[in-house]
Order: structure tokens, then sequence, then C-alpha cells
């Protein structure tokens, strides 16, 4: 299983904000020069963030993001369904878009979608937080002012 760009983006978005604390604002620009990312990717991503009620945006001078929730409450397996566009981990699950000549009868799909809920379940069991343990040391690597 591989996850999107923008799933990996809205979890490096969730961390680093994480790591800030819900006291401290963040900006996109200061986020992806961080992670050496596009800042035009992150607009989206911190925008459907914001509309899921996991960041707020501050707008205006000195304004910007930051958690909008503690990190004991964003579950990464529920962050992961709501930024994936779908979990078609092969053609035969777009049943629209399918045009696989054995899927009636292959049984591969179905160890495969155990294999994606397994997955899944692995990922409820953690929250953002379970994340942030190593604060002082992700502060270093990504070289954020701890003041």
């Amino acid at each position: 299983m591989r996850l999107t760009l923008y799933t990996d983006y809205s979890l490096r978005v969730l961390l680093y904000l994480g790591i800030k604390g819900k006291e401290r604002l963040s900006t996109i620009q200061e986020i992806a020069d961080n992670y050496h990312i596009s800042k035009n990717h992150l607009m989206k991503v911190t925008y459907d963030l914001g509309q899921l009620g996991l960041i707020e945006t501050i707008r205006g001078r000195g304004g910007g993001i930051r958690l909008h929730i503690d990190p004991k409450d964003i579950n990464i397996g529920q962050v992961v369904r709501q930024t994936e566009e779908d979990f078609h981990l092969v053609e035969c699950f777009d049943e629209e878009n399918n045009m696989c000549k054995i899927s009636p009868t292959c049984q591969l799909k179905f160890a495969l979608r155990e294999a994606l809920h397994a997955y899944l379940e692995v990922l409820d069991k953690y929250t953002l937080a379970d994340f942030l343990l190593s604060k002082d040391e992700m502060y270093r690597l990504l070289g954020i002012d701890q003041s």
C-alpha cells in the first residue's frame, strides 16, 4: 500500500504543527521550507485540513496555522481515510472502471481487501500524539527554533 503525496503531506503538516504545539502559529511557507516541499501543494492540504477541523487558520498580519484539536484526539487511521482519494489497490476495487477479465472468479481481491482492512486497523491504533514523543529531536532535525 502506498499513500498519495497528498496524505503524506497532510500527515507531515499535522506532525509539524503538533511539534510546535497549539499555542504557536506556523506558516505554510515555513512548513514548505522545512520539509523542502512545494508551498502550492501545502496550500490545498492545509485548506482541507482546516475544512476537516484538524487545524485552525488565523488570517491577517501575524496569522498562520496551528492544530485546532489536541494531538491525542487526531486518529491517524481517520486522517488517512479522509485524505486518500481512494483505496483501489488493484483495478477490480474500482467497480466502475474494472476491466480485469478474471475479476468474477479471482480470489486474490479478497486477500488484498483483507490486507487493506488490516492496514487501516493498525493505523487506527495511533493518534498524532503517539508520534510526538521525540519533539526535541524533531525540532533539531527540522531546524525549528524552540523559543
